[in-house]
């Protein structure tokens, strides 16, 4: 009997980066279940399968910009840490780390008193209790004399990444502003707003015009990069706006 296993939380948590490589679906042709620790192994070597090691700037970047400015200092210092002796040493996502292991003089970070080159063990404490309450590593496995086993994730399969990625993605769009983006030459519902603004009169010798007598004028020459934007048009009658040519707006004014 074939019997097809799924990471918990599996669905949610799959980093975008690793989409490409497969499988991170498990089949196996065994008639009983795995334990939780042989399912954490083969999902540790699926990891290391699959992690391309060119993308790590890519990775880098992305913890730098989603994840970091979301952490305390003390969170982030070991977040760097798990992730140097995991995903960069060994290219797996698991680490087997003790609160007084991580509070070692020069080993993760200097408190931020200056007094100590390590740090306290109630801070190690709240430190990793803030990464898991952010859901930014998970335990996995048994405490032992080494320490406890902890998943690290990546800012893709991390909610509170993936949320400020769709808000950065959102402010990045370009702004669109329809006065300059729409064409009010030539689409002749754009032209009567232009001669409603300005209410029919010929820009220069101010004379009133109708809808069937009135022209549209380049404020700045199509020849010298003018547009057909909202702000660039104006209303003109048909003597003043064939005498002006291409000149500049301003020689209209001053007979030049």
């Amino acid at each position: 009997m074939l019997f097809i296993f799924f990471k918990p939380n599996f669905g949610k948590t799959l980093n975008k980066t690793l989409l490409r490589y497969k499988p991170f679906i498990k089949i196996r042709q065994h008639n009983y279940y795995m334990t939780d620790n042989e399912q954490e192994q083969n999902f540790e070597q699926l990891f290391k399968e699959s992690f391309d090691l060119n993308e790590l700037p890519s990775v880098i970047q992305s913890v730098v910009d989603f994840l970091q400015p979301l952490l305390l200092p003390y969170e982030a210092a070991i977040y760097w840490y798990m992730f140097r002796h995991s995903i960069i040493k060994t290219g797996g996502n698991h680490i087997r780390v003790s609160t007084r292991g991580l509070g070692k003089p020069k080993t993760v970070i200097q408190s931020s008193s200056g007094q100590s080159e390590g740090l306290s063990y109630g801070g190690v404490q709240d430190a990793l209790t803030g990464l898991e309450n952010k859901k930014v590593i998970k335990k996995v496995g048994d405490t032992n004399r080494s320490g406890t086993l902890y998943q690290i994730y990546l800012p893709d399969e991390i909610e509170l990444c993936t949320q400020r990625m769709k808000e950065v993605i959102i402010e990045e769009l370009p702004k669109v502003d329809p006065k300059k983006e729409a064409d009010y030459y030539n689409v002749k519902e754009n032209r009567l707003k232009i001669f409603e603004r300005d209410k029919y009169l010929c820009y220069k010798c101010s004379k009133q015009l109708t809808r069937f007598s009135a022209t549209l004028d380049h404020l700045q020459p199509v020849s010298e990069g003018g547009d057909n934007s909202y702000d660039n048009l104006a209303t003109a009658c048909l003597h003043c706006n064939s005498t002006r040519g291409a000149k500049p707006i301003m020689d209209t004014f001053t007979g030049k």
